[in-house]
């Protein structure tokens, strides 16, 4: 929900908007660029807040010494995890 309740986000556990809903008319009398702000701020809270909860839900899962939130996040490089783990990579044989 927009910090003015005009505007509510829902995104799925992979992040997907699923629903954006507006909960008056009063989106009618905004300047495009602060109606775009508003969606684009809740819209981004919805992608947090659920990437949270997904991490908080798989971090018992993983391994010890791994980041729920980093091991989810687009950034996370496999190869760097198995190096700190003093694991070799394997390459194609």
């Amino acid at each position: 929900m927009a910090k003015n309740r005009l505007v509510g986000a829902k995104v799925d556990a992979t992040g997907e908007l699923v629903e954006l809903k507006f909960h008056s008319q009063a989106y009618r009398d905004m300047a495009p660029t602060e109606l775009a702000a508003a969606v684009t701020d809740v819209v981004n809270r919805a992608r947090k807040q659920m990437a949270g909860r997904v991490a908080l839900a798989y971090g018992p899962f993983l391994p010890e010494g791994i980041d729920a939130e980093e091991a989810l996040s687009e950034g996370f490089d496999p190869h760097k995890l198995l190096d700190r783990l003093g694991i070799p990579p394997e390459g194609p044989r």
